[in-house]
């Protein structure tokens, strides 16, 4: 999906990737690192770091999806599989401490056929 799919009025929004990934809002926004009330208030879903772990998600969720063949299957991944080279931590782990660049260039090493 296109980054435009999971936006609303020029932000990343909850409630259209949540549906996507069949979870629930909060879920997912824990799952990011962020609190409820980070996408309950209408002016918290603007601030930048909610919009930067969406962003961060959705980024690293978009370019592992060709290889697990659809969002949930990456989702999954993205939740449960301990990244080599990382301590045995996940990406949504990785994510949730700030570490989603580190994410970003392990994929980019992987797809550029880079050992991890």
């Amino acid at each position: 999906m296109s980054l435009v799919d999971f936006s609303e009025n020029g932000l990343f929004a909850l409630k259209k990737i949540a549906p996507v990934l069949r979870k629930a809002n909060e879920e997912v926004a824990r799952w990011v690192g962020l609190g409820k009330d980070a996408v309950q208030r209408r002016e918290r879903v603007s601030f930048d770091e909610t919009q930067r772990r969406l962003r961060e998600m959705v980024e690293i969720i978009n370019k592992v999806e060709p290889r697990f063949g659809s969002y949930l299957m990456a989702y999954a991944w993205f939740r449960s599989e301990p990244l080599p080279g990382f301590s045995g931590r996940t990406t949504m782990q990785l994510v949730q401490d700030g570490l989603a660049g580190y994410v970003l260039e392990y994929i980019d090493a992987v797809d550029a056929g880079i050992s991890a």
